[in-house]
């Protein structure tokens, strides 16, 4: 792509998971790609709910596997419960490169709070899920949407979650989720089918994504993988990062604009990933 300028995503959330696979993808599409999070360094992430569990991935990792895909990679730091740094990063990736035509709004909060039962939510967390998970996120897009508009069009993409409309299959803990991160995602669920009647005339496409049950390395790490496994089958991130792209790049998308897009069906029905799903392992032999 000499002398050609690269279109430039923004992906928040991306120093593992969901996140850290779109970015790798998109990159491999031909973009450039800025990504966020508080993990600017492998060997610095640590759970939430257990500072004592170290997490993989950091910023530095996701980069170098951009510019291993083709892209120029650029970190930036972005808490989602400090509105100055989430303002800050989008203003770099613009001071940086000019233009954002994709915004992936992957990042949450995983702070206390999020696997409360009614009787143990209390109101400081729930504040800080719905900044983390809602408010936060419309700051973004606040500052990028007038811009993509300027420039004639651009894709936002959230994640959302089928907490927003599915009833738990056991309680909090036990498979199921908590109250306050469903209602946020409930909220955030219907951003972008508003968004969508508002802006839809003006070159803007936006899509909500439930990427299902996801095994990524935070789950794994932490043990939650076997808590949810017992009720849905998981894919890796690459399975939503490859939606992901597909969305971002392929106009036979845009027929799901405004819409929830199921990742895991899309990648499954249009063959976007050779060799997923797996084949079904074969039942024993007597």
């Amino acid at each position: 792509m000499s002398g050609l300028v690269r279109p430039v995503a923004l992906v928040t959330g991306a120093s593992r998971g969901i996140g850290k696979a779109a970015a790798v993808d998109l990159a491999a599409a031909g973009f450039d790609v800025a990504v966020s999070a508080r993990t600017m360094t492998e060997g610095q992430g640590r759970s939430d709910t257990d500072p004592g569990v170290a997490l993989p991935g950091g910023l530095d990792t996701t980069v170098a596997l951009i510019e291993h895909a083709g892209g120029q990679g650029f970190a930036v730091p972005m808490d989602l419960l400090d509105r100055d740094t989430v303002l800050a990063a989008v203003a770099a990736v613009y001071d940086r490169f000019g233009r954002i035509d994709v915004l992936v709004n992957n990042a949450i909060y995983q702070g206390s709070g999020v696997m409360a039962v009614f009787a143990d939510l209390v109101e400081p967390d729930l504040h800080r899920m719905f900044e983390g998970n809602v408010f936060a996120q419309l700051a973004i897009i606040n500052a990028v949407l007038p811009r993509m508009i300027v420039r004639g069009g651009g894709t936002i993409v959230n994640l959302i979650s089928a907490t927003a409309y599915a009833d738990p299959p056991a309680r909090a803990g036990e498979g199921g989720w908590g109250l306050g991160y469903a209602m946020t995602k409930a909220a955030f669920a219907r951003v972008a089918p508003l968004l969508h009647v508002e802006y839809r005339e003006l070159g803007l496409r936006i899509f909500s994504v439930d990427p299902g049950f996801t095994v990524t390395e935070k789950m794994e790490a932490t043990g939650r993988t076997a808590e949810h496994g017992r009720f849905f089958q998981g894919a890796t991130p690459d399975v939503i990062g490859r939606a992901i792209r597909w969305l971002v790049t392929d106009p036979a998308a845009d027929e799901l604009r405004g819409q929830i897009v199921f990742a895991q069906r899309e990648v499954k029905r249009r063959g976007l990933l050779p060799g997923w799903p797996p084949p079904p392992s074969a039942p024993p032999t007597a």
